[in-house]
Protein backbone atom coordinates (compact mmCIF):
# COMPACT_ATOMS: atom_id res chain seq x y z
CA UNK A 1 0.00 0.00 0.00
CA UNK A 2 2.71 2.49 1.00
CA UNK A 3 4.86 1.63 -2.03
CA UNK A 4 1.87 2.23 -4.30
CA UNK A 5 1.28 5.66 -2.73
CA UNK A 6 4.94 6.65 -3.06
CA UNK A 7 4.94 5.43 -6.65
CA UNK A 8 1.86 7.49 -7.48
CA UNK A 9 3.36 10.62 -5.92
CA UNK A 10 6.68 10.26 -7.78
CA UNK A 11 4.97 9.38 -11.06
CA UNK A 12 3.20 12.73 -10.97
CA UNK A 13 6.22 14.82 -9.94
CA UNK A 14 5.57 17.45 -12.61
CA UNK A 15 2.22 18.29 -10.98
CA UNK A 16 3.91 18.66 -7.60
CA UNK A 17 6.56 20.94 -9.10
CA UNK A 18 3.79 22.99 -10.68
CA UNK A 19 2.03 23.37 -7.33
CA UNK A 20 5.26 24.41 -5.57
CA UNK A 21 6.00 26.98 -8.29
CA UNK A 22 2.46 28.34 -8.00
CA UNK A 23 2.87 28.77 -4.26
CA UNK A 24 6.26 30.47 -4.65
CA UNK A 25 4.91 32.86 -7.28
CA UNK A 26 1.77 33.61 -5.28
CA UNK A 27 3.83 34.28 -2.16
CA UNK A 28 6.11 36.66 -4.06
CA UNK A 29 3.14 38.59 -5.45
CA UNK A 30 1.40 38.92 -2.08
CA UNK A 31 4.23 39.24 0.45
CA UNK A 32 6.89 41.27 -1.34
CA UNK A 33 6.87 45.07 -1.29
CA UNK A 34 9.23 45.62 -4.23
CA UNK A 35 7.35 45.93 -7.53
CA UNK A 36 10.05 44.14 -9.53
CA UNK A 37 9.86 41.18 -7.15
CA UNK A 38 6.09 41.15 -7.63
CA UNK A 39 6.56 40.95 -11.40
CA UNK A 40 9.06 38.11 -10.97
CA UNK A 41 6.50 36.33 -8.77
CA UNK A 42 3.88 36.80 -11.49
CA UNK A 43 6.25 35.25 -14.04
CA UNK A 44 6.95 32.28 -11.76
CA UNK A 45 3.20 31.80 -11.30
CA UNK A 46 2.66 31.94 -15.07
CA UNK A 47 5.41 29.39 -15.63
CA UNK A 48 3.72 27.05 -13.15
CA UNK A 49 0.46 27.32 -15.09
CA UNK A 50 2.31 26.62 -18.35
CA UNK A 51 3.91 23.51 -16.84
CA UNK A 52 0.55 22.34 -15.50
CA UNK A 53 -1.24 22.63 -18.85
CA UNK A 54 1.56 21.03 -20.83
CA UNK A 55 1.61 18.18 -18.28
CA UNK A 56 -2.13 17.70 -18.75
CA UNK A 57 -1.70 17.41 -22.51
CA UNK A 58 0.81 14.55 -22.34
CA UNK A 59 -0.32 10.93 -22.53
CA UNK A 60 1.98 8.04 -21.68
CA UNK A 61 2.48 5.99 -24.81
CA UNK A 62 0.87 8.66 -26.99
CA UNK A 63 2.18 9.80 -30.33
CA UNK A 64 1.98 13.01 -32.31
CA UNK A 65 -1.45 13.63 -33.81
CA UNK A 66 -0.66 12.58 -37.37
CA UNK A 67 -3.24 10.17 -38.74
CA UNK A 68 -1.80 7.09 -40.42
CA UNK A 69 -4.31 4.95 -42.29
CA UNK A 70 -4.75 1.44 -40.97
CA UNK A 71 -3.05 1.98 -37.61
CA UNK A 72 -4.80 2.19 -34.26
CA UNK A 73 -2.68 4.50 -32.08
CA UNK A 74 -3.18 6.73 -29.06
CA UNK A 75 -2.74 10.42 -29.90
CA UNK A 76 -1.53 13.26 -27.69
CA UNK A 77 -3.91 16.22 -27.55
CA UNK A 78 -2.12 19.22 -29.15
CA UNK A 79 -4.59 21.85 -27.92
CA UNK A 80 -2.97 22.54 -24.50
CA UNK A 81 0.41 23.03 -26.16
CA UNK A 82 -1.02 25.47 -28.70
CA UNK A 83 -2.82 27.41 -25.98
CA UNK A 84 0.39 27.66 -23.97
CA UNK A 85 2.24 29.13 -26.95
CA UNK A 86 -0.34 31.90 -27.01
CA UNK A 87 -0.16 32.28 -23.22
CA UNK A 88 3.63 32.69 -23.39
CA UNK A 89 3.24 35.59 -25.82
CA UNK A 90 0.61 37.18 -23.57
CA UNK A 91 2.88 36.66 -20.55
CA UNK A 92 5.80 38.40 -22.25
CA UNK A 93 3.56 41.32 -23.22
CA UNK A 94 2.18 41.54 -19.66
CA UNK A 95 5.70 41.58 -18.26
CA UNK A 96 6.76 44.32 -20.70
CA UNK A 97 3.80 46.51 -19.78
CA UNK A 98 4.34 45.91 -16.05
CA UNK A 99 8.02 46.83 -16.30
CA UNK A 100 7.15 49.97 -18.27
CA UNK A 101 4.68 50.94 -15.53
CA UNK A 102 7.30 50.34 -12.84
CA UNK A 103 9.74 52.59 -14.70
CA UNK A 104 7.08 55.30 -14.93
CA UNK A 105 6.26 54.92 -11.21
CA UNK A 106 9.95 55.19 -10.35
CA UNK A 107 10.20 58.41 -12.36
CA UNK A 108 7.13 59.81 -10.62
CA UNK A 109 7.81 58.70 -7.03
CA UNK A 110 11.54 57.96 -6.89
CA UNK A 111 10.99 54.44 -5.52
CA UNK A 112 9.64 51.04 -6.52
CA UNK A 113 8.59 50.01 -3.02
CA UNK A 114 4.81 49.72 -2.81
CA UNK A 115 4.51 50.98 0.76
CA UNK A 116 6.59 54.08 0.02
CA UNK A 117 4.48 54.87 -3.04
CA UNK A 118 1.27 54.53 -1.01
CA UNK A 119 2.72 56.78 1.70
CA UNK A 120 3.68 59.43 -0.86
CA UNK A 121 0.18 59.26 -2.32
CA UNK A 122 -1.32 59.79 1.12
CA UNK A 123 0.97 62.78 1.75
CA UNK A 124 0.06 64.29 -1.62
CA UNK A 125 -3.64 63.82 -0.92
CA UNK A 126 -3.52 65.66 2.41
Amino acid sequence: MMEWLIGEVFDKYNYWISIVLMLIGFYAMIAKDNLIKKIIGLNIFQTAIFLFYVSLGDITGGTEPIVIEGQEVLYVNPLPHVLILTAIVVGVATTAVALALVIRMYEAYGTIEESEIIEKEREAGM
